[in-house]
Parts: C-alpha cells; structure tokens; sequence
C-alpha cells in the first residue's frame, strides 16, 4: 500500500512539474533576445515588497547565514529589496552589515526591522558611489539576472571595484536549454547555463567557485557563485 501512494506522489509531483512547464511556454515573451532595459516596475509592488520579508527564510537564507559564518569585516547586501536578509544576517556580530537597493519603496519597507538604517541607501548596483574596496564582502540573492547583459556586466565591474575579498551571488540557472533566454514571466530575467555566468564572473574575478543552493523551480536550479577579488 505504502509503494502504492509513493508511485502515486511521484507521478501527480511530475506532472505538476510538466504543466508548469507548459503554463511558463505558454507565457514566455522574446526568449533569446537580448534586451536593452530592464523591467523596474515591480521594485514599487506593495506584493512584491510584502513577499521580499519572508522570501529565501527556508533556503537562500540559511545559505548565506553558512557561508558568511567565519567572515569578519564589513559586508554589503546588493538589492537588498527591504532588508530582510540583513535582519536574518544581523545575529553574526563579526559583520557590519550594509546594504542598498535601487527602489526608495523597497527601501522604506525595511523600517519595519531593527537593523541599522544609516546603513541602508537608495542607490544603482552599476553606480554605487561606494569608495574603492570599502567592503571586504559583499552578496547579492535573486538579483543579479534581473539586469540586462550589459547591466550585469556594469554590476560586476562595480561589484569587483567596492569589494576587497569575497563576493558571493545566488542565481538560477537552466535546467534544460529549451528554457533558457531572457524570460518574461512574473519579473524579466535571465535563465542561462552556469557555463554562461562562469563567463560574466570570470571577467572581473580572479577565482570563481560554484556550488548549489536548496532553491529551484521547475525550470531553473539554484547556484551560488563564490567570486575572489
């Protein structure tokens, strides 16, 4: 009996993963193309700013929390969105935790948290105005593929010129090559193979290590890549 409900769970599991897959065709839009501006809107999203409190608390944020756990020094949250993932972060006392984000509706959101707001700005990730190498460390989550191909180039020199050690980005990566692109569905993204963002890093880092992150949906896996100034 118990095989029984077992094959029965697989099977309704993989075709909740096949009809996602074909409701997410259904709504892609200029896969492929290489777009020349980004989808800013949903930064000012009172929903979206309400999911940004709890999004990542049972996977990416356990993640970075791991990763940053024997670093000591400052370290700067990149589209930080309202802040959340700083007032998850705020328990290690080994980190000065800053963080900016470009969206001031975003931004005000974080009042909400006990963190140290003189240490959160409204600003552009490709244009800072941070000084040379102020943060030893520096992450970003679920953000850096929301920027053109252009942009994400920008964001990585700007990453790479603040930042004086380590900077850790989470990001999806394709599952499967049909899927891959600049995809338009709830926000715009990119969803490329990690061979594809290896490259993007590699250009502005000295060393780059991959390693696996607990998010993913039917479409994409999760990657952390770890970048060594």
């Amino acid at each position: 009996m118990l095989k029984y409900l077992d094959s029965i769970i697989i099977l309704l599991k993989n075709l909740r993963i096949k009809l996602t897959k074909i409701k997410i065709k259904q709504r892609l839009n200029n896969v492929n193309s290489n777009p020349s501006k980004q989808d800013l809107k949903v930064y000012w999203s009172e929903s979206f700013r309400d999911e940004l409190d709890n999004w990542g608390s049972n996977n990416v944020w356990p993640e970075i929390k791991y990763l940053t756990q024997f670093l000591n020094g400052k370290i700067l949250d990149i589209c930080c969105g309202t802040g959340a993932t700083i007032n998850y972060l705020k328990i290690n006392k080994n980190l000065d935790l800053y963080g900016f984000d470009i969206s001031d509706f975003l931004i005000d959101g974080s009042k909400k948290f006990k963190i140290d707001h003189s240490k959160i700005k409204v600003a552009d990730a490709t244009n800072t105005q941070y000084n040379n190498n102020e943060f030893e460390y520096s992450y970003s989550i679920g953000s850096l593929e929301h920027f053109t191909e252009k942009g994400i180039d920008l964001f990585l020199k700007e990453t790479c010129r603040i930042t004086s050690k380590i900077s850790l980005h989470q990001i999806p990566i394709s599952r499967d090559p049909e899927f891959q692109g600049w995809l338009k569905l709830d926000q715009s993204y990119f969803n490329m193979s990690q061979e594809w963002w290896e490259e993007k890093f590699k250009k502005y880092f000295s060393k780059v290590e991959v390693v696996d992150s607990l998010w993913a949906d039917p479409i994409s896996l999760g990657k952390w890549f770890i970048c060594y100034k």
